[in-house]
């Protein structure tokens, strides 16, 4: 296959390359910065159809691995600016991917949708603006892909790993507490995470087969408590992890709710209503069954 990766800078981006050409196939790789290895500088977020279909021309298929920080507070309202950077961008890439006569994709989503589906009454899609323009994502890109190019969603959790200095946004702030003299705390619950390569073997499964469903991403399930103490062991600090007690995170959530809505901002996950995902166990059925070993030691390394 020749496939065109967008995003081929980052995390995800630079394993899914790396597997679909240890394999085999052809990668294109699209970014909006120039960095080595990247084919085309193009602001995917701006381009028009038309654009975009002189990328996609002659390619088998595309892989969208680009993403917003869902945390970051913008000012009210954020809906059209998260759609505009999450949704539009989609809808055009896969219009012009079914024009181009393209015939298989891959779109790196969130584990978020995963719940909102399974859980329907924690109303997430509604609480967060974030999850809501992630489903949006995955509804209009298929209707834009059309019935002959079937699109697979891979419903991402924490992600760890490294691609040369590429590590995922948010590991420099647990890094810095993993290593300082703060007492390591961690309240009740848990999250399924996942290794960048991982991710990338399964979204290169997924074009080889031509995959067009919602695909649940893990290889472990951690507690809060077990992430932070294999953080700390990584960075060669072993040291006690404490129970923070669920109020305590409650209402701190919920003064970053307050202070947010005085600022008149907002962010993608909405502090008020996070207590309810940080407090649950988030887990996933586990895709590989891998260990998160090498991958913990990769993004937190102990020198």
């Amino acid at each position: 296959m020749r496939i065109l990766v967008v995003g081929g800078s980052g995390l995800i981006g630079a394993h899914v390359v790396d597997v679909l050409r240890e394999r085999g196939h052809a990668a294109t790789t699209v970014a909006r910065t120039a960095q080595p290895g990247v084919d085309h500088l193009v602001d995917v977020d701006a381009a028009s159809i038309d654009e975009l279909r002189a990328l996609l021309a002659g390619h088998d298929g595309v892989v969208y691995a680009t993403r917003t920080d869902e945390q970051r507070p913008l000012p009210k309202p954020i809906y059209p600016r998260f759609r505009r950077d999450n949704v539009e961008p989609v809808v055009r890439l896969f219009t012009a991917a079914r024009q181009e006569g393209l015939t298989r994709g891959v779109v790196m989503g969130s584990y978020y949708t995963y719940f909102d589906r399974l859980h329907p009454q924690w109303r997430l899609a509604e609480r967060h603006t974030y999850i809501r323009c992630r489903v949006e994502q995955a509804v209009e890109g298929r209707a834009a892909a059309g019935p002959d190019l079937p699109i697979a969603v891979l419903e991402l959790p924490f992600v760890f790993g490294r691609a040369g200095d590429r590590l995922p946004n948010w590991a420099g702030p647990l890094d810095r507490w993993a290593r300082s003299r703060t007492p390591l705390v961690a309240p009740t619950g848990g999250t399924a995470a996942t290794s960048a390569r991982s991710v990338a073997e399964i979204a290169v499964d997924a074009l080889e087969q031509a995959r067009g469903d919602d695909i649940p991403v893990a290889d472990e399930n951690l507690t809060w408590t077990d992430m932070i103490g294999r953080i700390a062991e990584a960075v060669g600090r072993r040291r006690r992890v404490a129970r923070m007690p669920s109020g305590a995170a409650r209402a701190a959530l919920r003064l970053g709710g307050a202070l947010q809505a005085l600022g008149r901002k907002e962010s993608g996950v909405n502090p008020s209503h996070l207590a309810d995902l940080l407090l649950a166990d988030l887990f996933v059925e586990p895709t590989t069954g891998r260990s998160l070993d090498s991958a913990l030691r990769e993004t937190f390394p102990a020198t």
